[in-house]
């Protein structure tokens, strides 16, 4: 059946003072039609489909803020795709050239090595309403606008304030610390920057990370594990096995939670830390709904509810949280300028010779 547009030939009609009677049947022809397109529509919505890669942290946290909202908002589906970073990375480039996943988000040198791959394009800033919004290092954080940053965290050392002090990185090898610290492998994202602080604190902050994983090795028998992840250290902490470990302040929340006296280090060498982007896939499909889907992530409602959850430390500078919530962030114009993150090139470029070097003199 073919569905004209009779309401044209009334108006039109009608402005020549002209009546037309239409017949039952023209009237049924235009109710069908109406259910088509309505139908049409509907099926068109519901086709929309945006594909995103993501931590598989806190999931029904960012369901209930960040996924649920936003599909009511563009009446769209949205398929969400967890795993660990080597895991997204390499189903990235397995996919590059016939992309499924529309945008990602991962750490600063993750992305970077995923654009030098040739998975990621630049992102148009011009299209997040909510840009200006966020602190000066989360906007271009790659340069090029290769990433824009929605959320990052300090790295410092948690201890027990009752049995130790701690006022510099190089405490961690003092005697009353002796078996009693616990420091992350080389291959996890508080490694390189905690060895990059212990070089700042021995005045050496030469990219080869050198003279600090030597530190390590001389001290590998006063430190109870080289760990893998953050609760472990948690766990170790409450179990009063270790009294001391650089973490990130991401998992500052279990602490808050032990019935102990734990604190939170200010060293004299500052706090370093990370940072994680949002890309953009090179030829996704669904490009307009990516750029939708960032700009409500950065906006300052969303960022205000996953810090309240204690989810991310918020990019956005406008957001405002209790004293309480803040505690637990990384959070304020003051902390953010006082992180020293480590450029993601110098991550990507030698993370190889640190892997290499590490397992030469920590791991033998």
């Amino acid at each position: 059946m073919k569905c004209d547009n009779p309401f044209r030939t009334r108006h039109a009609h009608s402005a020549m003072q002209r009546t037309v009677q239409l017949p039952s049947l023209s009237v049924t022809a235009l109710s069908l039609c109406s259910l088509i397109a309505l139908g049409s529509s509907a099926a068109q919505a519901a086709d929309e489909k945006l594909v995103i890669s993501v931590y598989g942290f806190a999931q029904d946290a960012f369901s209930e803020i960040v996924y649920k909202p936003f599909e009511e908002q563009c009446q769209c589906e949205l398929v969400v795709e967890t795993g660990n970073s080597v895991e997204r990375l390499a189903k990235l480039e397995a996919r590059k050239d016939d992309p499924e996943i529309d945008m990602a988000v991962m750490s600063t040198h993750d992305a970077l090595s995923a654009n030098r791959k040739g998975v990621t394009q630049a992102i148009d800033v011009s299209r997040l309403s909510n840009f200006d919004k966020l602190y000066d290092i989360a906007k271009d954080p790659l340069g090029d606008h290769l990433g824009i940053g929605y959320t990052f965290y300090a790295t410092s050392i948690v201890y027990r304030s009752d049995k130790v002090s701690i006022d510099s990185w190089q405490d961690l090898f003092k005697d009353e610390l002796k078996g009693r610290v616990a420091f992350p492998n080389v291959t996890t994202n508080q490694g390189p920057p905690a060895l990059y602080m212990l070089g700042k604190a021995m005045g050496d902050d030469d990219a080869s990370l050198e003279a600090p994983i030597k530190q390590v090795a001389e001290h590998r028998d006063d430190i109870v594990t080289f760990y893998e992840r953050s609760s472990q250290v948690a766990q170790l902490m409450q179990q009063e096995e270790i009294l001391a470990a650089p973490v990130g302040r991401f998992a500052w929340g279990a602490y808050t939670k032990m019935d102990m006296p734990l604190a939170w280090a200010t060293p004299t060498e500052g706090q370093t830390g990370g940072m994680n982007v949002m890309v953009l896939t090179k030829g996704a499909k669904h490009e307009d709904l990516a750029y939708q889907f960032m700009d409500f992530w950065l906006s300052t409602g969303i960022q205000t509810q996953l810090a309240e959850a204690l989810v991310d430390s918020p990019a956005n500078a406008e957001v405002i949280v209790s004293d309480e919530v803040a505690g637990n962030l990384t959070y304020g114009a003051e902390t953010v300028s006082s992180l020293k993150l480590m450029a993601p090139d110098v991550i990507l470029d030698n993370r190889d010779q640190w892997l290499e070097s590490w397992n030469d003199k920590v791991a033998q």
